[in-house]
């Protein structure tokens, strides 16, 4: 599923136009990333957390040379599914029952 779908299934099941269905989904995602940028936590209740873990400093190898490269620490994404979520039954893609239930 990408954005488009997203838009797609917001205009089937609220009646708004397509563009209009656009701007709220695309405001929704950039609010998340805002919040995000300023380290902040995200809930949404009934399907998960996001936080921003730090990373620690690391050390690789590159794989040409295998000299060791030192790696910076750094931030990441991340997404604990809540109990709603997590207790989905999931099924492939092509199952028929996997089909569009909005």
């Amino acid at each position: 599923m990408i954005k488009y779908d997203i838009v797609g299934r917001v205009v089937n099941r609220t009646g708004v136009i397509k563009t209009k269905a656009e701007i709220a989904v695309e405001t929704v995602f950039e609010t998340m990333k805002k919040a995000m940028e300023h380290g902040e936590r995200i809930e949404l209740r009934g399907f998960g957390v996001f936080n921003i873990k730090p990373r620690k400093t690391g050390i690789g190898r590159n794989p040409r040379t295998g000299e060791e490269v030192r790696i910076p620490p750094g931030k990441a994404v991340r997404f604990k599914p809540g109990k709603e979520l997590q207790s989905l039954e999931m099924r492939p893609r092509d199952s028929p029952e996997s089909s569009d239930r909005f």
